[in-house]
């Protein structure tokens, strides 16, 4: 924790400086030359440029986020481009997520990023407004994690609640007794302990966040494009070009990014000062391109990116006796997951594979629906007897852009190329991260370090010096 920044303005104001763009009228701002395209449902999105100061690869939540907070901080001049294959998001992660946010991690920068978050979203009307439009609402249901511990892990849980509460986290520590009075549908048997979230926690609809993010980057100037990265041109760094932070300045700089445009053989090159690589699930192509994981450790290629995809499921089920208004995002003893979804008898509900099961196929879409009859059902059956008589209505797959290595955040420039950043291997945790990664990434460019929470151990870095960050999770 020594080495963690929290500045006072961090709960106060998420976007600390006012931009050139804020600074004018709206009169002026819409005859300004950086607004290239109407900012809309972003399906009609506009060629590449020739040239952009920084290209953003991937228009989800967090290249959105990135071009929000880059155009929001960004100096008269300063291009951004972000490129999409998907404007509909109809298969993107951010728009299949289950859209939850908490404080509750072993990790003090993700508890930051998440405090961060969660104010910025509880006053995303004010950031996230666009002129005459009617101010954002991405239905945040302010319902705390209840998270679940067994007599074996109960220490962990209480650990990692005493660190949650010393960073300015809000939780209260319950008993197995004091889990029943408060929550009187529970089953606590085999439960120890509980922590459940009193502020700052609970989920929203994932979908608003994106577009709200794109909807207002395109108001302050940035460009959407619909294209597929296929592939870069760099210049090599001379050995003298020693850049502070880097590696003696070994290396080499990105030039341009050949983007192909849809339905259409045509590649345009896009000229740029830096790029920013925010393709989720598929950030591990799209640096493999550059030749990262395929070198040596003299040029420092030699370690890849190490983030896949991974298939998750969501089901939706109908279960008019359930628990009501008091029932939160609750995380049973094996990591089954459940939520209220709405105030009709309906409840989401899914997990991650149990540890003796394969991963999902991630070549489509596909939902399992015996891994609800086999794994999640019992499990939440046994937690809260209601479900028991519980019907299946719908479900749907997504992808996590999934760290193999350590399941954190990679943010922060690569050693090898000093114009590429990275943000990228949330593991599920993205979402709820998006807005404090926005503004560390904008910081990263704009001010060259780490300004509202230092991210430096969430680096790639990390995967060449083996000092790797890991949660201390209880399941």
């Amino acid at each position: 924790m020594s080495g963690l920044k929290r500045l006072p303005l961090l709960f106060k104001q998420p976007v600390r400086r006012a931009s050139f763009m804020d600074k004018m009228s709206k009169d002026v701002r819409s005859k300004n030359p950086l607004k290239w395209t109407d900012y809309g449902d972003g399906l009609n999105a506009s060629r590449p440029p020739k040239h952009a100061d920084i290209v953003v690869i991937g228009g989800g939540v967090m290249g959105s986020s990135v071009a929000y907070f880059l155009r929001r901080q960004a100096q008269a001049g300063v291009s951004v481009c972000v490129v999409e294959r998907d404007m509909s998001y109809t298969r993107a992660s951010s728009a299949l997520a289950v859209g939850g946010i908490r404080q509750q991690f072993s990790v003090p920068e993700n508890i930051y990023m998440s405090l961060y978050s969660a104010h910025f979203l509880r006053n995303i009307k004010q950031y996230l407004c666009v002129d005459d439009r009617d101010p954002p609402d991405i239905q945040f249901n302010h319902q705390g994690y209840l998270t679940l511990a067994s007599p074996d892990n109960a220490h962990i849980l209480e650990e990692n609640f005493k660190l949650q509460t010393e960073l300015g986290a809000k939780l209260e520590l319950l008993s197995s007794t004091g889990l029943k009075e408060r929550f009187p549908w529970i089953n606590n048997e085999g439960v120890e302990v509980g922590a459940y979230g009193l502020e700052n926690e609970g989920w929203f609809d994932p979908y608003l966040l994106t577009r709200s993010f794109q909807q207002k980057a395109e108001s302050l100037g940035a460009q959407y494009c619909r294209g597929e990265v296929i592939g870069f041109e760099c210049n090599q760094v001379d050995k003298g070009m020693g850049v502070p932070g880097y590696y003696q300045g070994q290396g080499k700089r990105i030039k341009s990014v050949k983007v192909r445009m849809p339905n259409s053989p045509e590649v345009i090159d896009v000229n740029c000062a830096m790029a920013v690589v925010c393709a989720g699930s598929w950030s591990g192509e799209i640096t493999s391109m550059l030749g990262i994981g395929q070198g040596s450790a003299e040029d420092l290629l030699d370690v890849p990116l190490p983030v896949e995809p991974r298939k998750r499921y969501v089901y939706v089920t109908h279960c008019p006796d359930g628990p009501g208004l008091d029932f939160p995002m609750i995380i049973n003893l094996d990591g089954v997951y459940a939520r209220r979804e709405g105030l009709g008898g309906n409840y989401v509900m899914g997990s991650c594979p149990f540890p003796d099961q394969t991963e999902p196929d991630c070549d489509n879409l596909n939902v399992d629906y015996e891994f609800f009859e086999e794994n999640i059902w019992p499990s939440l059956a046994n937690r809260v007897p209601a479900f028991e008589n519980l019907k299946l209505k719908s479900a749907w797959a997504g992808f996590y852009d999934y760290n193999t290595i350590d399941q954190n955040a990679i943010i922060g420039h690569h050693p090898a190329y000093p114009n590429l950043l990275l943000a990228t291997g949330f593991s599920g945790h993205g979402i709820q991260q998006s807005p404090a990664v926005g503004q560390a990434i904008s910081d990263l460019i704009f001010e060259g370090k780490f300004v509202e929470i230092d991210l430096a151990r969430m680096g790639f870095e990390r995967f060449i010096s083996k000092r790797l960050v890991k949660e201390a999770n209880i399941y």
